[in-house]
C-alpha cells in the first residue's frame, strides 16, 4: 500500500511528503531533475484497465455539500481527460473506498489532503476541513465561498490531483523555472487563486502521457500525448511483387509504435487513422515522386493503395510526424515491384518470392 501526504509549508504552496522516504524509495518515483517528461509512476502496479473504483463518503466524516460536488466533479474530470484506459471513479453510497473530510484526516501535521492506494484493491482519500489552522495561516477551500478569495485552494483541482495519485501518478518533475507547470495537475506544489494553474479541471498532457504508458490507449486511432516522443516503425509489403504488364499490385504499409520496453503498454501498438503517403521511383533513379495518401487497410495499423506500374518500380511509405501528437515520423525501406510474366518460359526466379518469376 502506498500512502502520500500533501503538506503545506510556510510559503502557502501545497507540497507532498511521502512515508516512502523512510523506505528510501522516493528517488524511484521522480524522473531526472531537469524535468519535463511523463509523470513518474509509483511502484505497486496500476489498477486494471478501465477499472471502476467506487467511492463513498467516510462515515462520520462526510464533506459539506459544496465539497462533495467538487470531488464528484474531479471524478468526472478523470473520465473526461485521462486519455487512456486508466481507472475511473464513481460515487456510490455503498462503495468500498472511503473519501473523508474534516478533523479526523490522517494527513500529517501540515497535510491539507492525502490518499492511500492498494492496487488493484482500492484506495482512500482525505481532505482537511475548511478553516484548519496551520502555522502559515488558515486553510481556505474556494468552494466554500460565494465569491472565492485569493489564497484559496480549489477542491476540484486538489481532488483531481489525489485521484491522479490513486491511479499511480507521482509528482511531475518541472523545469527549474516551472515554465511547464501547466503540463501536469499532479504537482509537488499546488497553486492557490489567482495563480495560473490554481483551478485546472483536467489532467495535463504529462499526466496523460504517464497514464497512457501504464494503462494503454483507448483505441488505435486515439492520439498519443504530446508529452511523449514515441518512435514508430513502418513496413511496406507489395502483393504481388511481380505483376504482368498492365497488371496491378496492392501496396500495404504497416505502422506501429516501436516495441520498446520503456514505452510500457504502448510498445508495438498498431497506429491507425493517421496519414501515410506512398512514394515511387523508377529503378535506377534517385528522386521519389509522391503517389498519394494511402487508404485505411482491413487490419489495425495498415494502409493500402493499388498500383499499376509500367516498369520495375521502387515504392516506399512515409509517415510524417503529426502536429498535436507524441509520435515521431518514419519512412519505410524501399520495396521493388517487378514487371514480368508467369513462370512458364521465364528465365529468372526471384529469391524469397515463393517462385514468382520475371
Amino acid at each position: 500500500m502506498i500512502i502520500l501526504r500533501h503538506e503545506v509549508p510556510r510559503r502557502r504552496a501545497r507540497r507532498s511528503i511521502s512515508l516512502l522516504a523512510a523506505l528510501g524509495l522516493v528517488g524511484a518515483l521522480v524522473s531526472g531533475a531537469a524535468g519535463h517528461g511523463p509523470d513518474p509512476f509509483f511502484g505497486g502496479g496500476p489498477f486494471a484497465q478501465n477499472q471502476d473504483l467506487r467511492f463513498k463518503w467516510r462515515s462520520g466524516s462526510e464533506p459539506p455539500a459544496s465539497i462533495k460536488t467538487a470531488i464528484k466533479a474531479a471524478a468526472a474530470d478523470v473520465t473526461a481527460t485521462k486519455g487512456s484506459k486508466a481507472a475511473t471513479f464513481t460515487y456510490d453510497a455503498s462503495g468500498p473506498n472511503p473519501v473523508g473530510y474534516g478533523l479526523a484526516a490522517t494527513c500529517g501535521v501540515n497535510g491539507i489532503a492525502c490518499f492511500t492506494r492498494d492496487a488493484p484493491t482500492g484506495f482512500t482519500m482525505w481532505l482537511r476541513e475548511q478553516g484548519h489552522a496551520f502555522d502559515w495561516g488558515t486553510l481556505k477551500w474556494c468552494q466554500t465561498y460565494t465569491s472565492p478569495p485569493n489564497g484559496c485552494y480549489d477542491v476540484e483541482t486538489i481532488a483531481l490531483d489525489e485521484f491522479g495519485h490513486v491511479e499511480g501518478l507521482g509528482h511531475h518533475a518541472n523545469f527549474a523555472n516551472d515554465s511547464d507547470y501547466l503540463d501536469a495537475v499532479v504537482q509537488t506544489v499546488s497553486r492557490t487563486k489567482p495563480t495560473s494553474g490554481w483551478n485546472e479541471h483536467g489532467f495535463g498532457r504529462c499526466d496523460v502521457a504517464a497514464l497512457q504508458i501504464q494503462y494503454d490507449m483507448t483505441s488505435w486511432t486515439a492520439k498519443y500525448s504530446t508529452c511523449l516522443d514515441l518512435r514508430t516503425t513502418l513496413a511496406l509489403t507489395p502483393s504481388p511483387l511481380v505483376v504482368a504488364p498492365g497488371g496491378t499490385t496492392s501496396i500495404i504499409a504497416t505502422l506501429r509504435v516501436l516495441d520498446d520496453s520503456t514505452y510500457g503498454r504502448l510498445g508495438n501498438n498498431p497506429v491507425s487513422g493517421r496519414t501515410v503517403t506512398l512514394q515511387r521511383r523508377a529503378v535506377g533513379t534517385t528522386s521519389w515522386i509522391t503517389v498519394g495518401t494511402m487508404a485505411a487497410g482491413s487490419s489495425a495499423g495498415t494502409y493500402v493503395m493499388s498500383q499499376k506500374p509500367s516498369s520495375d518500380t521502387d515504392y516506399r511509405a512515409v509517415f510524417s510526424k503529426p502536429s498535436g501528437e507524441g509520435l515521431l515520423g518514419m519512412t519505410s525501406a524501399a520495396a521493388r515491384v517487378y514487371i514480368g510474366n508467369s513462370c512458364a518460359g521465364a528465365s529468372t526466379t526471384l529469391p524469397g518470392t515463393n517462385g514468382q518469376c520475371i
